[in-house]
């Protein structure tokens, strides 16, 4: 099936953009003069979970595609999308928890 492939494809692009937005934000605030780490990290961090998010609904559908699939082979790079797909969105949320305890700290300062 060659959709099976595309969304493995896809849910591989959005995990890897998922796990690379947060260093990514902070290599760019480094960077750019008038850019500061907090202020980036507010741009990442909701767009790392967004593409956590898209890359585990890609990497689902891909699994279900893969399961109707007449190859018992093409499971390989399904696996490499979930393991992306949940790590970026783990990296999105634990960034997000971050910025709320910083958030909280700040407040109670």
């Amino acid at each position: 099936m060659p959709g099976n492939s595309r969304t493995a494809r896809a849910a591989v692009l959005f995990g890897a953009l998922a796990v690379l937005a947060i260093p990514g934000a902070v290599f760019g605030s480094r960077l750019v003069h008038g850019v500061t780490l907090l202020h980036a990290l507010y741009a990442a961090v909701p767009a790392a979970c967004l593409l956590g998010l898209v890359a585990v609904a890609s990497a689902r559908r891909a699994r279900f595609a893969a399961a109707r699939s007449v190859r018992p082979d093409a499971t390989g790079p399904v696996r490499v999308a979930r393991l992306l797909a949940w790590a970026g969105l783990y990296v999105g949320i634990t960034a997000a928890l971050a910025l709320g305890v910083y958030g909280a700290l700040r407040w109670a300062q």
